[in-house]
């Protein structure tokens, strides 16, 4: 069944710029091969990807066989994002496709010069991420104007027009982390927590120290809103005070300063949980509670290797991350781009995570990490984190999907 929400939802929920989607991370290029190359606008920081042969597997002909497509990243190659582009130039290779893959350094312009040359050097199709609302819209659609055969996939980069309203562009798909799923799925763990099943049981609302930024900041934490609001106006719980870094250029040290300052005002017994909206936020939260010995369980969204790591520390308060499987999305991704280069915008709609009442939306599934889980064999990360999460970590029935595609990509 198609999912449905209203307008004003997707008013309430696009707003400002770049993501926060994973923190830390290594910044390392794919086995694959990588040379560093520079962008017209004088940057260095731009590393391309080459997807190799670009043969295609199986015993069906692809109707995207030859064809180039990119992954351009706004932000440094962290973890999470090099195991998007390796899956990504993997899916690429498997439909007979050449895929390159560039980061550009949280560097807006370097971003919107890769596009241009890319788009100039004949490139078929490009996977774009993290582009800014306040010129993705009018950038793109200039580009497409310029380019009219070129296809473009968006990812967590909401479109504004001039005049600040929400926009669509033709032909283009976008699509997000399903955030609003994130605050959800974090609040029902904390609840579930067997220090506090008392209060639930009695109907009781926990108290939860929120830490997030407040509305505007930027769209995927707008959306996560989405999904801790109910939960505030169903009495399930009382936010006791929201927080947030007060240096965005250094937020881990500004959250871990803030954080000591705000525990001070509270004992272990006022505070049911600390719900954290962003996992570099939450690497301050968790080490000025390590450093004062708290006992309150937190839960963050996002991950990284970082992140496990405090949640297998002995005595660690860090019980949870909502995430999404980054290999996951870099064949999804590819997924939706070969679809809109064979002209099947109709499979593309057909996936049960598109959200027919906004058109051309697609939102990842999101998926619980557990401390218990990531502390129940030795050698875990994210990497190989899916061998102990819980099965919809690897669940692939969302994605969408055609009769060539489950013969070359094997689903």
């Amino acid at each position: 069944m198609k999912k449905k929400i209203i307008a004003t939802l997707l008013a309430a929920t696009m707003a400002l710029s770049l993501t926060a989607c994973g923190s830390g991370g290594d910044s390392s290029s794919s086995s694959n091969g990588s040379s560093t190359t520079q962008s017209s606008s004088g940057g260095t920081d731009s590393t391309s990807v080459s997807s190799g042969s670009g043969e295609a597997t199986g015993n069906v002909e692809s109707p995207v066989a030859g064809k180039k497509i990119a992954y351009i990243m706004l932000m440094s190659p962290a973890t999470i994002f090099q195991m998007w582009s390796d899956s990504f130039t993997e899916t690429a290779e498997k439909l007979g496709m050449t895929a390159d893959t560039f980061f550009c350094a949280d560097n807006a312009e370097q971003w919107q010069t890769r596009i241009e040359q890319c788009a100039a050097a004949g490139y078929d199709g490009l996977m774009v991420s993290h582009g800014g609302q306040e010129y993705a819209w009018d950038f793109l659609s200039g580009i497409l104007e310029q380019y009219p055969d070129l296809k473009i996939v968006t990812f967590d980069t909401p479109f504004k027009d001039a005049n600040g309203e929400t926009a669509k562009i033709e032909g283009v798909t976008q699509f997000f982390q399903r955030d609003a799923g994130f605050a959800a799925d974090l609040l029902e763990y904390l609840m579930s927590l067997p220090e506090n099943a008392e209060k639930v049981a009695a109907g009781e609302p926990l108290n939860i120290l929120q830490v997030q930024q407040g509305a505007g900041y930027n769209s995927p934490f707008d959306r996560r809103q989405e999904g801790y609001q109910p939960y505030e106006d169903e009495g399930k719980i009382v936010t006791v005070e929201r927080i947030a870094p007060t240096d965005d250029q250094n937020a881990t040290q500004s959250m871990r300063d803030v954080m000591t300052a705000t525990l001070a005002k509270y004992s272990d017994d006022e505070i049911d949980g600390i719900w954290c909206c962003y996992d570099a936020y939450a690497q301050g939260v968790y080490q000025a509670l390590s450093e004062q010995g708290r006992d309150i369980p937190m839960v963050s969204v996002d991950i990284s290797n970082e992140d496990i790591q405090f949640m297998q520390e002995e005595g660690s308060q860090w019980k949870a991350c909502a995430t999404t499987n980054w290999t996951l999305n870099g064949e999804f991704a590819c997924r939706i781009l070969a679809l809109e280069l064979a002209n099947q915008y109709e499979d593309i709609a057909a996936a049960s995570c598109y959200y027919e009442d906004i058109g051309a939306w697609l939102e990842i599934p999101s998926s619980i990490i557990t401390q218990e889980q990531v502390t129940s064999q030795d050698g875990i990360t994210i990497e190989n984190v899916g061998e102990v999460a819980d099965e919809s970590y690897s669940d692939t029935s969302w994605m969408p999907t055609c009769d060539w595609m489950v013969e070359l990509l094997g689903r």
